[in-house]
């Protein structure tokens, strides 16, 4: 059950907790979710729709969700015959609208999660609702969790992925998402990486969601706020960012946390970006040797510092 609480946070005030059984709330963010229907919708600013990929690394595909098709990229099926392991990767910025994912980037800066696609671990970027020329409307990291899971079973049902072996990652506000999703079915993936993610979406302010959370229902923030619901989380979470980046939420959700399934990994002299390609490069081995009957994945600051180090 819920165990609501005050909690002051970056100066602002909200409920916390998803642990302990005497309060009278839900006691899941899943169950929690079901029973609230959100009044945040807009429009997308990236209205545009997908970029051709190139034909060797992506293909063009649609997958269904409750708002309708949506579409994305994913890597396309080798031909070999065997059922590969699988990642999902949501972008920082706007991560409802999907682009150029392909062109190459410097290790410093990798947003396309390169490494996991010259790993041969199959990838799919999904747009969500309201993105490219989609259907629906942006909800400001809400309903989008219902498009990624949506992914997941569409990418589960590819003749070439292993659907036991499919993995969650995503950075910045992707970052926040895939732990919003971890928290809410996490026993979905066989392993969930968020990057440098927030503690409570509000602090992102109206430039990314456009509404006055304190104008609101305060569900509307709670439901959005990552660090009210750790306990939540189910399967193994990483939650990863350099000691130089949005590390401050990082640390306010560690101390928050009693949930045992989640690593909160700290990784020094890096920064918000560019522990990005160093990581995924680390964790896309990782993927590659996971293989047992269940999940088998450990991963260190030291690990990823010691990439970062080699340039």
């Amino acid at each position: 059950m819920l165990n609501r609480r005050l909690f002051a946070i970056a100066g602002l005030v909200a409920c916390a907790g998803c642990s302990n059984a005497k309060a009278q709330a839900p006691g899941t963010l899943a169950e929690s979710r079901a029973k609230f229907k959100t009044t945040i919708h807009y429009a997308s600013a990236n209205g545009g729709g997908l970029d051709a990929p190139p034909k060797k690394l992506f293909k063009a595909v649609t997958y269904p969700s409750a708002v309708g098709d949506l579409a994305a990229y994913i890597t396309p099926d080798p031909g070999d015959g065997q059922k590969h392991p699988a990642i999902i990767w949501m972008t920082g910025g706007e991560t409802n609208s999907i682009g150029d994912v392909w062109s190459p980037r410097p290790l410093d800066n990798d947003q396309s999660a390169s490494a996991y696609v010259k790993a041969g671990i199959v990838t799919m970027f999904p747009s969500l609702r309201g993105g490219n020329r989609n259907p629906g409307q942006i909800e400001g990291l809400y309903g989008e969790v219902d498009d990624v899971l949506a992914a997941a079973d569409y990418l589960a049902s590819q003749p070439y992925v292993d659907p036991n072996r499919i993995y969650l990652g995503g950075h910045s506000t992707g970052g926040t998402l895939v732990l919003l999703t971890a928290e809410t079915r996490g026993d979905r993936f066989r392993a969930v990486f968020s990057f440098g993610p927030v503690h409570d979406t509000a602090v992102y302010g109206q430039g990314f969601v456009p509404r006055d959370f304190t104008t609101l229902p305060a569900a509307e923030r709670e439901l959005r706020a990552p660090v009210l619901w750790l306990t939540c989380a189910a399967g193994r979470l990483f939650v990863i960012e350099g000691d130089q980046g949005n590390v401050e939420a990082l640390r306010i959700m560690k101390e928050e946390n009693s949930n045992p399934a989640i690593d909160f990994i700290e990784v020094p002299g890096a920064g918000h970006f560019d522990v990005l390609g160093p990581a995924n490069e680390v964790i896309a081995q990782k993927i590659l040797s996971d293989s047992g009957p269940a999940a088998n994945i450990t991963l260190s600051a030291h690990e990823i510092s010691s990439r970062l180090s080699q340039g």
